[in-house]
């Protein structure tokens, strides 16, 4: 039988252990340092830095392993105030898991990474294990920890559903053709048609998945492919019950970081979004006329969208703010008109601290409303049998929306762009790494 390995101690749990205690530590090597006298390793671990002090008669045959080796060290756990939480490991025995490492392409033992973008993005699998890259994803994943825990409190399901298609969701000019067994198919844009669908099954429903978007789009704030957080939620008055339900998510996403992402938030100084009670809601014709805008514009831009979220902190005192009733011609056909002038949608965008995060709103729900919507299109609805089935036979009236997780993100930690908080950012340029 194989020996079994020590039991593992994290550097994050050495300060609740006793002195003197003999512990086993696994890592990277992030930083050495060889005097005339003593020695200096930092291991690095998911967890955070253990310091190890080798005597000179300590060192290894060879030196201490270079940085970003994967090692095990085996010592004693001492007292010192010095050392980072208070101990260090002493009279330690040092195990190669690997090779040695080569030389990274960036200092990762350095406080920060002062590299450019495509230094940051071509070296992506090693440049993340830098302790301030890898804690902007441990707020992404807090959030999302806090998104299903939330959606699960409310009665919400969560789904999965194809990213192959047979036919664009929102336009055929923004999707990714793909060679299906010989027929065409498209990299899935959303996951809409089939969240809405699934509600009739089961009323709430939400996913947390890739979306694909084929637009020609090479700005700080676009990619090619996303995480998207869907909710689609049944029995709806209008879309102000669906804002209700994502005021509450945002509030649980919040939540989450500060439950789960203590350390990456203090490494960031992240100063967390104040969600109020209700979401500050502005009518978009309201919202043209104070950013100045003519009254025939079809949406906002960037420009309008950071116009509002200063005055939505200066004067609501919100870092949220809701722009509902945006042009019918500027949405998708399924969207629910507004009742009282149906020039104007049931729909909304959220905009975060001045940046669009959000699209949502109430969608149709009667069988010959989607009939007239897709004829006036232009279009044929035996092109969405498969889809129109599901209001053909009895669907509540209902609504949803889509978070963008690297947009949150990015204005969680003002990135000056997305894809800083992107894993492996695919945009109109990226397919590697």
């Amino acid at each position: 039988m194989r020996p079994r390995q020590p039991v593992r101690t994290l550097a994050a749990e050495l300060n609740e252990v006793d002195s003197g205690r003999t512990v086993t530590l696994m890592g990277h090597v992030h930083r050495r340092r060889e005097l005339a006298a003593v020695s200096f390793l930092i291991l690095r671990d998911r967890s955070g830095l253990a310091q190890v002090v080798l005597q000179r008669t300590e060192v290894p045959d060879g030196g201490l392993p270079p940085e970003e080796t994967t090692v095990q060290v085996t010592g004693v756990v001492t007292a010192n105030g010095q050392a980072p939480g208070g101990v260090e490991i002493t009279t330690p025995t040092i195990t190669l898991l690997t090779e040695p490492a080569q030389t990274p392409p960036v200092e990762l033992w350095r406080p920060a990474l002062n590299i450019g973008l495509p230094t940051l993005l071509d070296h992506a699998p090693v440049t993340w294990r830098h302790p301030t890259q890898r804690a902007k994803w441990e707020l992404a994943a807090a959030s999302l920890r806090g998104f299903r825990r939330t959606l699960d409190a409310a009665g919400f399901i969560e789904v999965h559903t194809p990213k192959l298609v047979e036919s664009a969701t929102e336009s055929g000019a923004n999707v990714f053709p793909v060679d299906y067994f010989g027929r065409s198919a498209y990299l899935a844009q959303s996951p809409q048609f089939f969240k809405q669908q699934l509600v009739g099954i089961f009323e709430r429903v939400y996913e947390v998945g890739p979306v694909f978007r084929a637009e020609p789009h090479d700005t700080v704030r676009h990619l090619a492919e996303y995480v998207s957080l869907d909710v689609e939620l049944g029995f709806v008055r209008d879309h102000r019950d669906v804002l209700a339900v994502l005021r509450d998510v945002l509030v649980g996403m919040v939540a989450g970081i500060e439950e789960y992402a203590g350390p990456a938030m203090e490494r960031f100084n992240v100063e967390l979004p104040s969600i109020p009670a209700e979401i500050p809601v502005i009518h978009f014709r309201d919202a043209l006329a104070k950013v100045g805008a003519p009254a025939d514009e079809p949406d906002l831009a960037p420009e309008h969208e950071r116009v509002l979220g200063a005055w939505a902190k200066q004067h609501l005192e919100s870092d949220i703010l809701a722009v509902e009733g945006y042009p019918m011609r500027k949405r998708p056909f399924y969207t629910h008109p507004q009742p009282d002038d149906p020039t104007w949608s049931n729909s909304f965008d959220l905009l975060f601290r001045g940046v669009e995060l959000v699209t949502g709103g109430q969608r149709l729900h009667k069988y010959s409303d989607y009939v007239a919507a897709i004829e006036a299109r232009g279009e044929s609805p035996t092109a969405y049998a498969a889809y129109l089935q599901t209001f053909a036979h009895g669907m509540p009236p209902h609504g949803g929306f889509a978070i963008g997780l690297e947009r949150w993100t990015a204005r969680l930690v003002e990135a000056a762009n997305i894809r800083e908080v992107t894993l492996f950012p695919r945009d109109l340029n990226r397919l590697s790494p």
